[in-house]
C-alpha cells in the first residue's frame, strides 16, 4: 500500500493548526490559494479581505486581543509588499502576527518570473524573523519559529515565505518533520532588588503618577494593576489602548487632567508605555525636569529609552505587578488622598470635564465633535470593542468615550496609523463572535481615515459581522469646507491647483457604501437624528449598521489640553 502524501498547501495549514493558529485573514490568488482552501479544510478560520494592508491589520489585531499570532495570507510581489505596512504597524504596538506570502518558483529565479521580488529580505526590515523554509518537509520548524519569535520577548511580526512550486508539490507523510505547539512565553519576574529600589521610591513620592500603557493589556495584567492603584491610592493615566485595564470611570483616573498629571508628577511608574511621542518622549517642557521615572518592561532594550529611569523592573508586566503588590502588602502604605496632588488633579479633572460638558451641549448646527461623542458615549454598551481612527475623530473620541474592560479599544497605536480602523474592526468582531456572540464591535472613523479601507465594508457585510461604524464626517482631513464653500472654490478654477489639499468632498453619502453590500445606512445631520440611527444601529443583531454623521467642518478641538502631538496638526 502506498504512503499517504501531503501537499505543500496541506503542510502549511496542518502546520498552523498545530501552533494554535485559529484565524487566517488574506487575499488569495497565485500562487497561496490553495493554502486558504486547505487552512478550512482543518477548521482554521479563513477570511478574504479587499485590500492586504487591512487584511495585516486585521491579524495583527487577533494577536493583541487573543495573544496568539493571526495569519495573514498574501500572493507574491504586490500582495506581499501591501501587507508591509501591517507587518509595520505591528512590530511598532509590540503585537504577534505571522506574514505567509506566496513567491516565484524557485527554478524561475532571476528570470524575470511573475511577481519575483526578494521578498525575504524586504520583510526583514519589518519583522523579528523572516525566513523561507529550504524544502517543504521543515515547513511546519519554520512555521514554529515564526510563531515562537512573534509571542516571545516583545512581540511582533514574522514573515514565511512558500515558493510557488512547494504548494503543490507532494511528499510523504513520514518525511515531514512535525513541531509541538511552542509553549506560551516564559515568565521573567524583575530583580527583588530593583523591586525594593522601586517601592521606596514610589513611598516617597510627593506626587506619583501611575501609567498604563496598552503592554499592561497585553499582559493581562488588569486585575493585579487594579488592586495596585486601590492598595497604594495612586492617581493613574491609560495611554490611548490602555484605556480599560483599569475602568476610564474609576476614581484614581486623571486622563481628564493629563497634562497637568505630567508636567508636575515627581515619580512616574511606567507599566507597559514607552516614553515615545505619544508621551512626548518623558523631556521637558511636558514633564519635570528632575521627574523620576520607574520603567516595568519586558523588553531590556526600552529600559532607559530616552530618559534614564531610577528604577528598572525588567520582566513580564503582570508578574512585577504581583511583585509590588506583595512587597506593598508586607509593608503596608497608601499615599494620601487628601493631599495637594490630588486637590490639584482633580480640580483640573473637572474644570476640563465642565469644558467637555458645555462643548457637547451646544444646539448650533452643524454639531461639533463633543457634541457626537457626547450621544454615542450614553448609548454605547459597557462591555463593546472600540475602534477608532481618524485625527481629531480618535483624538477627542479617546477623552469622551469611556473603556471599562481590557483590550476595548484599538486605535491608530504607536505608528500613528491611518487605515486600521475596519480591519481591526473585523478581527474584533470575529474574536468577539467565537466568545461572545451578544459583543458589539463600535468603529469609530473619521471621514478621511473611512476612505483608507472603506470596501471592507463589503467584507463587513459577507461574513454579517456585528460592527456599527459611524463615520465623523467633517468633510476634511483635520477641518474641512461645507458645500458653498466648496462650490466657491470651483468658480476659482482647476481643483488640482486652487483646492485645499486638506479638503475632500462635502456631503459625501458614505453610509450608501453600507447600503451597497446590504447592511444599514444612516445619514445624520442633528443630534436627534444620532439617537435614533444609535438606537437602530445598536439593536440591530441581523445585519452591520454605517451612521454618517455630519459636523461642522471647522470643527477642532478648541480650548482642550490634551493634544497627543507636541505640536499642533494645524
Amino acid at each position: 500500500m502506498a504512503e499517504e502524501r501531503l501537499s505543500g498547501a496541506k503542510v502549511v495549514a496542518l502546520a498552523l493548526k498545530a501552533q494554535k493558529v485559529e484565524y487566517v485573514f488574506g487575499i488569495v490568488g497565485i500562487p497561496v490559494t490553495e493554502i486558504a482552501i486547505a487552512a478550512q479544510e482543518v477548521g482554521i478560520k479563513y477570511l478574504g479581505m479587499r485590500n492586504e494592508q487591512a487584511a495585516c491589520y486585521a491579524a495583527s489585531a487577533v494577536g493583541y486581543l487573543t495573544g496568539r499570532p493571526g495569519v495573514c495570507l498574501v500572493v507574491s510581489g504586490p500582495g506581499l509588499i501591501h501587507a508591509l505596512g501591517g507587518m509595520a504597524n505591528a512590530n511598532m504596538n509590540c503585537w504577534p502576527v505571522i506574514v505567509i506570502g506566496g513567491s516565484s518558483d524557485r527554478n524561475q529565479e532571476t528570470m524575470g518570473a511573475f511577481q519575483e521580488f526578494p521578498q525575504v529580505e524586504a520583510c526583514r526590515l519589518y519583522s523579528k524573523f523572516s525566513a523561507r523554509p529550504s524544502s517543504v518537509e521543515v515547513i511546519p520548524s519554520v512555521i514554529e519559529k515564526a510563531v515562537r519569535n512573534s509571542i516571545y520577548g516583545r512581540p511582533g511580526a514574522c514573515y514565511v515565505d512558500i515558493p510557488g512550486d512547494f504548494v503543490n508539490h507532494y511528499v510523504a507523510v513520514s518525511s515531514i518533520k512535525y513541531v509541538e505547539c511552542c509553549l506560551p512565553p516564559p515568565i521573567s519576574m524583575a530583580d527583588a532588588s530593583a523591586i525594593s529600589e522601586a517601592a521606596t521610591i514610589i513611598r516617597n513620592a510627593k506626587r506619583p503618577l501611575l501609567i498604563i500603557g496598552k503592554g499592561a493589556a497585553y499582559a493581562c495584567a488588569e486585575e493585579n494593576i487594579r488592586k495596585f492603584v486601590e492598595q497604594c491610592g495612586l492617581p493613574f493615566l491609560p495611554t490611548p489602548m490602555g484605556k480599560g485595564v483599569v475602568p476610564d470611570n474609576h476614581p484614581n483616573c486623571v486622563a481628564a487632567a493629563r497634562s497637568r498629571a505630567l508636567q508636575h508628577a515627581d515619580v512616574i511608574i511606567l507599566l507597559g508605555a514607552r516614553l515615545n511621542w505619544i508621551l512626548h518622549f518623558g523631556l521637558p517642557p511636558r514633564y519635570q525636569p528632575d521627574v523620576k521615572i520607574i520603567q516595568v518592561d519586558i523588553c531590556a532594550e526600552e529600559l532607559g529609552n530616552n530618559v534614564r529611569p531610577v528604577a528598572a523592573l525588567l520582566g513580564d508586566l503582570n508578574a512585577v505587578t504581583e511583585q509590588l503588590l506583595d512587597y506593598f502588602e508586607k509593608r503596608p502604605w497608601k499615599y494620601p488622598p487628601n493631599t495637594e496632588w490630588w486637590k490639584t488633579l482633580k480640580e483640573k479633572k473637572k474644570s476640563n470635564e465642565e469644558l467637555s460638558k458645555k462643548l457637547a451641549s451646544q444646539v448650533s448646527l452643524p454639531m461639533n465633535y463633543y457634541t457626537v461623542f457626547h450621544h454615542i458615549q450614553q448609548q454605547l454598551p459597557k462591555d463593546c470593542i472600540i475602534v477608532s481612527e481618524g485625527a481629531n475623530t480618535m483624538d477627542i473620541g479617546r477623552t469622551v468615550l469611556q473603556n471599562c474592560l481590557p483590550r476595548h479599544r484599538l486605535d491608530a497605536g504607536t505608528f500613528g496609523t491611518m487605515g486600521v480602523g475596519l480591519g481591526f474592526a473585523i478581527a474584533a468582531a470575529v474574536v468577539t463572535r467565537d466568545r461572545n456572540p451578544e459583543q458589539k464591535v463600535i468603529c469609530v472613523e473619521g471621514d478621511s481615515a473611512f476612505g483608507f479601507s472603506g470596501m471592507e465594508v463589503e467584507t463587513i457585510c459577507r461574513y454579517n459581522l456585528p460592527i456599527l461604524i459611524i463615520v465623523v464626517n467633517n468633510n476634511g482631513i483635520y477641518q474641512g469646507f461645507d458645500a458653498n464653500t466648496w462650490k466657491e472654490i470651483l468658480k476659482l478654477g482647476d481643483t488640482t491647483i486652487v483646492a485645499p489639499p486638506v479638503s475632500l468632498l462635502p456631503n459625501s453619502h458614505y453610509e450608501q457604501v453600507m447600503t451597497a453590500f446590504g447592511g444599514k445606512g444612516y445619514f445624520v445631520q442633528t443630534p436627534q437624528e444620532l439617537q435614533n440611527a444609535l438606537r437602530a444601529g445598536l439593536k440591530e443583531k441581523t445585519m452591520p449598521s454605517l451612521i454618517n454623521v455630519m459636523i461642522e467642518p471647522q470643527a477642532s478641538r478648541k480650548e482642550q489640553d490634551f493634544h497627543w502631538l507636541t505640536r499642533s496638526n494645524m
